[in-house]
């Protein structure tokens, strides 16, 4: 089908037989499954065959061309609609189509990236506006070209707080080079929506969060294409385009009819016959202005900070400086704030570099989103905030995994250490939430300098990457030159005699190098270990010790599930050999106010606690 420019009938009968394709490869391809949403992709039809065919800029040949256009489907369990797009515009064969959903084919239930069109995962609902403001902040302020993001919602994930923060960050920063379509087709999984298709209400509440409000009938072709482009053409703010749609629309069986959500039609060739047929058209879609080239921020030389022995200093303090130091030499590295940079101490990224700081204030969801959505066009983003708000976010995270998102996370004030602010906000369970995503890293440095080393090695470390800071000060024990390997870990005690083996990472670490000064002067040699990696671990190291003392006692500020205690058992665990006695100390009450020092104490993580339990495991009995 040839991509005009007028809108004469000729065009809009071709526009209406390209979205009644898209029903019937949408029914094909769920049918071959036995199973998919047919009748959520048949509502959209008509809307993404508008967008295809005359206002999408995409060169499907170089999917990663910097001047491509950007479509989130979020409402993601409308892949068939999606994938029959893909068929449309010549991306693939009607064999690969019939593939969907089987063993093996990249056409999954929910797109992901395993397709090179795919931008990012979809399928948890809300998610996909909010990355698409992130990558709409990144065309405008960082690439600063004239690519536009198009997202497609449904009406039922608008219940979505998240749907809500990204409305309205994209409002405050009046993102015009974003329009969400909402596929309004007023019925959810179980039944009618919260507002059917009363799409004043939503336009009401976009309008107050500073968007351009469009309602139209959905399956109009003309009002389609005219709401498309006014959507385009205005400036200063996003545009959200509430289209009122039927399910199922096209087959009388199905259409604004319950009970159909998730299910391929009960007859699919009556269906298809019903909808006029199998057709093959195919759509050229325009392609982007060629040879653009995003924008890259200047360079200069610069050394990463270094802290002197025996200093005090917070490793939240060597986080933010580290960043200031990357972003002089690392143009792609961009820093994303929870309103909390004063604390987090990335504002010192923010003075040096506040073109590529982002405030995201109070809303984490976003926060995450946003980095999702900006290392998708190859920006490195660092997205940071207190550890325990990530908790927050960690549907975003685990979506971001699905992804194959690289985002770097650096959650500060962790654990019990922080004192008086008492149990709400002290990170206790991240670790275990960070290890449990695949592919990630999780860090948790015990002094400056090693904070500094392992900040910058994140900047090149695929996937999900996390780094645990503390809020107070403790001693620096490495030199500024120290090397830190990912999946290292450094002993810092050892002898032949040792008899004990003590794990620790972050602020433990200083309180185990305490207790094995006071198993000393009992006469106890104590190995100490500080497994600074904890996700991927040194097992060979940890095995190592576990053969010469074997004992093991690992101290963790977090609970004793899924954390640092955890990792080392799942390493003793994978290898050969007779497993040590271990033993797990960790958080295991939930802590009221007190100072850092109590903390520790109470929650028996302190020296005195740790030198206690070597002794009781030496003798044979379980740790106190």
């Amino acid at each position: 089908m040839r991509n005009s420019r007028e809108l004469d009938d000729d065009v809009a009968y071709q526009l209406s037989e390209a979205g009644q394709q898209l029903r019937v490869d949408s029914v094909r391809c769920s049918a071959a499954a036995s199973s998919g949403h047919p009748t959520s992709s048949m509502s959209a039809a008509d809307l993404m065959a508008v967008l295809l065919a005359r206002h999408l800029r995409y060169d499907f040949a170089d999917p990663r061309a910097p001047g491509n256009d950007h479509l989130i489907f979020s409402k993601g369990h409308a892949s068939p609609l999606y994938y029959a797009m893909l068929k449309m515009a010549g991306a693939i064969t009607d064999e690969e189509l019939l593939s969907y959903r089987q063993a093996g084919s990249p056409l999954e239930g929910h797109p992901t990236p395993r397709l090179p069109w795919v931008d990012v995962a979809t399928g948890s609902l809300g998610q996909g506006l909010p990355i698409g403001v992130g990558l709409a902040i990144a065309g405008r302020d960082l690439d600063q070209l004239p690519y536009r993001t198009w997202v497609l919602c449904g009406d039922g994930e608008l219940a979505e707080g998240s749907i809500w923060e990204a409305a309205e960050h994209a409002g405050h920063e009046r993102l015009d080079n974003l329009t969400a379509i909402v596929d309004v087709n007023r019925l959810g999984q179980r039944g009618p929506t919260r507002h059917g298709w009363h799409t004043e209400v939503y336009a009401s509440r976009f309008a107050a969060f500073g968007w351009h409000t469009i309602e139209i009938d959905g399956h109009d072709i003309a009002a389609i294409d005219g709401a498309l482009t006014a959507a385009a053409e205005h400036a200063g703010e996003p545009t959200i385009i509430l289209a009122r749609t039927r399910k199922g629309r096209g087959v009388s069986a199905v259409e604004d009819r319950e009970g159909a959500h998730g299910k391929p039609l009960p007859d699919p060739d009556e269906a298809i016959r019903e909808l006029g047929g199998d057709r093959q058209l195919s759509v050229e879609v325009t392609r982007p202005v060629p040879d653009l080239r995003p924008r890259r921020f200047p360079v200069s030389y610069g050394e990463l900070p270094g802290f002197k022995l025996g200093e005090m200093a917070a490793t939240r303090t060597a986080l933010g400086q580290a960043l200031a130091a990357l972003g002089k030499t690392r143009s792609e590295v961009v820093v994303l704030d929870g309103e909390v940079s004063d604390s987090t101490r990335t504002q010192y990224f923010e003075t040096e570099h506040p073109d590529r700081f982002f405030e995201c204030y109070i809303a984490e969801q976003q926060m995450i989103a946003m980095a999702v959505g900006m290392q998708v066009r190859g920006w490195i983003p660092y997205a940071s905030t207190f550890a325990a708000f990530l908790s927050r976010a960690y549907d975003f995270i685990r979506m971001a995994a699905i992804s194959r998102a690289s985002i770097r996370l650096a959650g500060t004030h962790a654990g019990v250490a922080i004192g008086q602010d008492g149990p709400s906000q002290m990170a206790l369970e991240d670790i275990a939430m960070l290890r449990a995503i695949p592919g990630s890293t999780v860090l948790y440095p015990c002094d400056a300098n090693q904070a500094v080393r392992l900040t910058a090695a994140m900047a090149d470390i695929s996937g999900i990457s996390y780094l645990r800071a503390s809020r107070g000060d403790t001693p620096v024990i490495y030199d500024a030159d120290e090397e830190f390997a990912v999946g290292g870990s450094k002993v810092l005690r050892s002898s032949p005699d040792d008899q004990i083996t003590l794990v620790a990472a972050g602020v433990t670490v200083h309180e185990a190098l305490a207790a094995a000064d006071l198993l000393a002067e009992d006469k106890v040699s104590a190995r100490v270990i500080d497994a600074y990696s904890v996700k991927p671990i040194d097992a060979a190291t940890l095995r190592k010790a576990a053969s010469d003392t074997g004992r093991i006692l690992t101290v963790e500020d977090h609970r004793p599930e899924g954390g640092l205690g955890d990792a080392v058992l799942d390493a003793l665990a994978a290898g050969a050999g007779t497993l040590p006695m271990v033993h797990k100390l960790a958080v295991r009450e939930i802590p009221g106010s007190a100072t850092p020092a109590e903390q520790l104490q109470l929650a028996g993580i302190d020296m005195v606690s740790i030198a206690a339990g070597a002794a009781s495991l030496i003798a044979g009995r379980a740790a106190l």
